[in-house]
């Protein structure tokens, strides 16, 4: 009997319970539902009815937007899907419970209205850290930074040799590095030939001396052109003109001649030692003037349309911080180099006090105008996915939309926008892949929901893998209420 007791008690248990469901909550509990409640923006499972701070990360607590129907009344916002806040890819028709027991929120259709856009609410934006900038148009220059080499001006270098074979007999610039200025000597040198010839030279000047006298003209014509002819055979073998004059004063020959410097400046090289014995053409000395030099610098292939001759360049140096010398641009090769893939410009720069000095590296900068009216966007805008480039145009009320662009060259933390973007729009300088992943999310989601019409009401599959809905009961639970009936 008691057996039979304790089952009437358990069905008039079971029908007050079910008789509360169906009268439904009271009056006080309907009240408390639809009461404000505040969510902590950086922890939504952290809910309170008061507001205050979160336990947690100590921010203040926000109010809960009460959520708009699917068919509500004319004018209101429609819900397109609900998914869940932590993951994305979790989506329902209806309100419920994430898998990690969050509740679902909202996405309303004017949120997907426009083809990739997505809305934002302003506490999100503030959290994630979203940054914007205007557009601008203005002029565009590109400078193009390098290095460079100090070198000789190949146009003011002079090598010094002889046309004779000889001995050194004197050196007067005997050491490599000595200023020299152009006639100064540079050596005396013994030579058989060079004696014989001025002993011809002055045979010949005594023969038409005489003749002058008592000859016929024809005689005399013969005697001037010796002359000469011994005189021209001394001038190409670099004996100057006061030098024969000297001769021809004197009338002694002299043992050996002295070369002059052909120039002013510095000894770069030398190879002549007193008492050597050197032939004719070879190399004695080599003279370059540094009151001008060379910048030879470095430009890559891709930089190359910035460089034209004629351009102004500013070279500094390392040892003399703070000084700016400036050159032009002469001369640019019109071939790269294999292995580094550059080419080489040529920037002549005045050296007045030798400054300068070859063998030293500079830095080069070279400022271009690549356009007078050009449409600008900072670097970090742009997010560079393979082939496309994008940028996050704000169009205002919490609202992003990505967009395709073609941008031109980059200068200065500065984009040059070919298409894509005009002036005066804001677009989105941080965190921009986070809406650009969200637009993307939404869309796929939105082409999925539009080529699939008998999806069901709710995901039936649980990203955990159980195979059950979110909203359905544990098997365990099912299980023991059937033991207990």
């Amino acid at each position: 009997m008691w057996k039979y007791g304790i089952a009437v008690v358990v069905v008039l248990l079971a029908g007050i319970g079910i008789g509360t469901q169906l009268s439904g909550p009271p009056e006080g509990v309907a009240q408390e539902a639809t009461a404000t409640t505040y969510r902590c923006p950086m922890h939504p499972t952290v809910i309170s009815d008061q507001p205050g701070e979160c336990p947690i990360c100590g921010m203040a607590m926000v109010a809960d937007q009460p959520a708009a129907t699917t068919t509500g009344p004319a004018g209101e916002r429609k819900i397109a899907y609900w998914r869940a806040p932590m993951d994305a890819n979790y989506t329902a028709e209806g309100p419920g419970k994430s898998p990690m027991g969050m509740d679902l929120i909202p996405v309303y259709e004017d949120e997907l209205s426009q083809s990739g856009t997505v809305t934002i609410d302003p506490v999100t934006v503030q959290n994630i850290g979203v940054r914007t900038a205007t557009v601008l148009r203005r002029p565009l220059d590109r400078i193009v930074r390098t290095v460079g080499r100090v070198d000789y001006d190949e146009t003011r270098i002079s090598d010094v040799n002889t046309k004779i074979a000889g001995w050194v007999e004197k050196l007067y610039v005997d050491f490599t590095g000595q200023q020299v200025t152009k006639g100064q000597p540079l050596l005396d040198i013994y030579s058989p030939e060079l004696v014989a010839a001025q002993e011809e030279y002055l045979i010949a000047l005594d023969y038409h001396r005489r003749l002058q006298l008592s000859a016929a003209d024809n005689v005399i014509r013969g005697a001037r052109d010796l002359l000469s002819a011994a005189g021209q055979r001394l001038r190409y073998w670099d004996i100057t003109a006061d030098q024969i004059a000297e001769l021809e004063g004197s009338q002694m020959v002299r043992r050996t001649m002295t070369i002059h410097s052909p120039q002013q400046g510095i000894v770069t090289h030398k190879s002549i030692f007193d008492g050597q014995y050197v032939k004719s053409g070879e190399h004695l000395y080599r003279i370059a003037e540094l009151s001008t030099v060379w910048v030879h610098a470095d430009i890559y292939e891709y930089e190359l349309p910035s460089i034209r001759t004629g351009q102004q360049a500013k070279v500094t140096l390392s040892y003399l911080p703070g000084k700016v010398f400036s050159g032009r641009i002469d001369y640019i090769d019109p071939y790269l180099d294999a292995k580094t893939r550059t080419a080489t410009a040529r920037i002549i720069l005045d050296n007045p006090v030798g400054e300068l000095k070859p063998g030293m590296y500079a830095e080069v900068e070279v400022e271009s105008r690549v356009s007078e009216d050009a449409v600008v966007v900072p670097v970090q805008a742009i997010i560079h996915s393979g082939k496309r480039h994008v940028a996050i145009v704000s169009l205002g009320e919490g609202r992003f939309q990505p967009r395709d662009i073609e941008i031109g060259v980059e200068t200065d933390g500065q984009y040059q926008v070919l298409k894509g973007l005009r002036e005066g729009e804001t677009i989105v300088t941080s965190s921009q892949f986070l809406i650009d992943s969200e637009s993307n999310l939404k869309a796929a989601v939105s082409d999925m929901r539009g080529s699939d019409d008998d999806r069901p009401e709710a995901t039936t599959e649980d990203p955990a893998g159980e195979g059950e809905s979110a909203m359905s009961p544990a098997p365990e639970e099912d299980e023991h209420a059937g033991h207990q009936h």
